[in-house]
């Protein structure tokens, strides 16, 4: 990936560049705010987002007041250099309404957005490991993480062995819910085993590139 100097980037007449905030885990689109130079700078020396307020005429640092803050883990800049890709890990909602992003209504005439695979694994990851702190009575995911990896890997065995009965009979409706299952206890087993979404993401695109799988 190219990496872009501060000074490239192409701020608007306001010396303003829009700035799309996604969930790094989940791949969701939180919020759309704007920064400035003075926001970037303070950005990229804390680690944790800060915008310009176009209302308030202010800098203002995401989360000082709500506690819901934002740690950076990339800026991606787009192909003309005048738009922000800022990938977050969301401590509480992203949106002052309380909702989790900000794009939680859909226009009038138009299709509720459908979460893609990568969103609904990253939310569900995020799920799993609020289980494993919280360890809630009668969680089906903190009694398995409790019960040890041994307990997981037999259930990942046996859902697989789901998985393979249902694509044998060629049943689409029962290989979708098997998967399912069996992609729900590979991450018990990932977060059981300390293994960060992330990182079997890093795996699986170091492997394809830009050609696809091999």
């Amino acid at each position: 990936m190219i990496q872009m100097p501060v000074d490239a980037l192409r701020f608007d007449d306001r010396e303003l560049i829009p700035a799309i905030v996604q969930d790094a885990r989940t791949g969701s689109v939180l919020m759309l705010a704007y920064m400035n130079r003075e926001s970037m700078r303070k950005t990229l020396e804390t680690g944790e987002t800060h915008f310009w307020s176009r209302r308030r005429g202010e800098i203002w640092h995401k989360g000082e007041t709500s506690g819901n803050f934002q740690r950076v883990e990339s800026i991606g800049v787009d192909c003309d250099a005048d738009a922000l890709l800022v990938r977050v890990e969301q401590k509480g909602v992203a949106c002052h309404t309380g909702e989790y992003s900000c794009f939680f209504s859909a226009l009038e005439g138009t299709a509720q957005p459908v979460q893609s695979l990568g969103e609904v694994l990253g939310a569900l990851s995020k799920v799993i490991r609020q289980r494993s702190l919280e360890k809630p009575e009668g969680s089906y995911t903190a009694k398995l993480l409790q019960s040890g990896t041994d307990r997981i890997l037999k259930k990942i065995g046996e859902e697989a062995g789901e998985v393979i009965i249902a694509a044998k009979n060629h049943k689409k409706e029962e290989i979708a819910w098997e998967v399912a299952d069996l992609l729900y206890h590979t991450l018990v087993l990932l977060e059981q085993e300390g293994v960060l979404s992330s990182e079997v993401a890093a795996q699986l695109e170091s492997r394809s590139g830009k050609k696809g799988p091999q």
